[in-house]
């Protein structure tokens, strides 16, 4: 398995990204060591699920768990619908977001000790988070421990067939004084590139809607002595507004 990468409290603590989340409006964007700006969609983000997004949690099977919720769209989107999930993300504003929506979210890394581990039906990397730790390979490790045996990934990637590693900074160009903050390592991948790091999972479906691409994976582990994917109290136990990095939120 792949060590974990180092979180990165550079994007935990950005002030462009929480200031753009309070304002629900950009421009925000990725820089590389080189100059090279990646957009980045506050104002999607921010607004309720589109059609786009409510289709693809449409397909979401049992629990959900949705990794870098960001604000909490989707997460408010499955709560409207009676669906059992959480959000986690380490940016403390987009948590508290999530939870104004009447979303349950922790203020957690993926590659922390988690609620409900083993046991997630769905798990949920959109909006580019196939990119978290600048590893995909050791993400994906991570995610198929938080699954239930035959659990679900749904992830969106990249509209462009691309496969890159980068150190990256949060930035604002407004010139509002919110400025940049310290790089973080970050991946971009295509959905061929996925499937090439997606060893030990089977393939699920690829799809595009709305100029967006997504794939879907099923983890292939299983373990007798595995639970089973039961207990929608990993989530219904949880305080909403816990948004504590320390030990995880315990299970009833």
């Amino acid at each position: 398995m792949s060590t974990p990468p180092v979180t990165a409290p550079a994007w935990a603590t950005a002030t462009p990204y929480a200031a753009a989340l309070s304002t629900g409006r950009g421009p925000l964007f990725l820089r590389r060591t080189d100059g090279w700006l990646l957009p980045l969609e506050v104002e999607r983000w921010c607004a309720r699920a589109d059609a786009v997004d409510r289709a693809v949690l449409d397909r979401c099977e049992g629990t959900v768990l949705d990794v870098g919720c960001g604000p909490g769209r989707l997460v408010a989107e499955l709560a409207a619908r009676g669906r059992a999930v959480l959000g986690i993300d380490i940016s403390e504003a987009a948590v508290d977001q999530t939870v104004r929506r009447g979303g349950q979210a922790l203020r957690r890394s993926v590659f922390e000790p988690l609620p409900g581990e083993r046991r997630w039906g769905t798990v949920l990397l959109m909006d580019g988070n196939v990119g978290i730790g600048g590893d995909p390979r050791a993400l994906l490790d991570r995610v198929a421990g938080l699954l239930r045996p035959g659990g679900l990934l749904i992830a969106e990637t990249a509209p462009v067939d691309v496969d890159e590693r980068a150190q990256v900074q949060v930035v604002d160009l407004t010139g509002t004084g919110n400025g940049a903050d310290d790089p973080f390592p970050w991946a971009r991948l295509g959905t061929r590139a996925l499937l090439r790091y997606a060893q030990g999972w089977d393939e699920a479906g690829q799809w595009t809607a709305g100029g967006r691409r997504f794939a879907a994976l099923r983890s292939r582990s299983a373990s007798s002595s595995a639970e089973p994917p039961k207990r929608t109290a990993v989530i219904s136990s949880q305080r909403a507004r816990n948004t504590s990095a320390g030990n995880p939120v315990p299970d009833r």
